[in-house]
């Protein structure tokens, strides 16, 4: 499933009709094809979000959102848990790994699955 979020309004976009077909959005569709079994029990689903400026795919893990930001330009990949609240530093997410470029779309989702499984984020 894809969303998009643009003014703090949240809204399903259909595949084929209203979904972006920018670099970004194909690349974050391509990695989310490779993405294994446990990471779709999460409930992978590939956001466009204007208000914070990234697409990325996003799981609903045991601790909260974590999203795969796709890249923007030559910038790597980044790894985020979104806070629901902001912590005591005034922060709404906090940064977990970032990665760069040279993996191809199998390796980015094999190092993001693997990282989740590992750090007990997936059930």
């Amino acid at each position: 499933m894809e969303i998009q979020i643009s003014d703090g309004i949240v809204r399903r976009v259909r595949g084929g009709q209203d979904a972006p077909m920018n670099g970004l959005a194909i690349q974050a569709r391509t990695i989310a094809n490779f993405m294994p079994l446990m990471c779709a029990r999460a409930g992978a689903n590939i956001v466009h979000n204007s208000d914070a400026n990234y697409t990325g795919i996003r799981f609903d893990t045991k601790v909260g959102p974590v999203v795969l930001e796709m890249p923007m330009g030559d910038g790597p990949y980044r790894l985020v848990q979104e806070l629901m609240e902001p912590d005591e530093k005034g922060r709404t997410e906090v940064e977990m790994r970032r990665f760069p470029q040279i993996y191809k779309p199998r390796g980015v989702a094999h190092i993001t699955a693997e990282f989740l499984r590992s750090r007990g984020f997936l059930k």
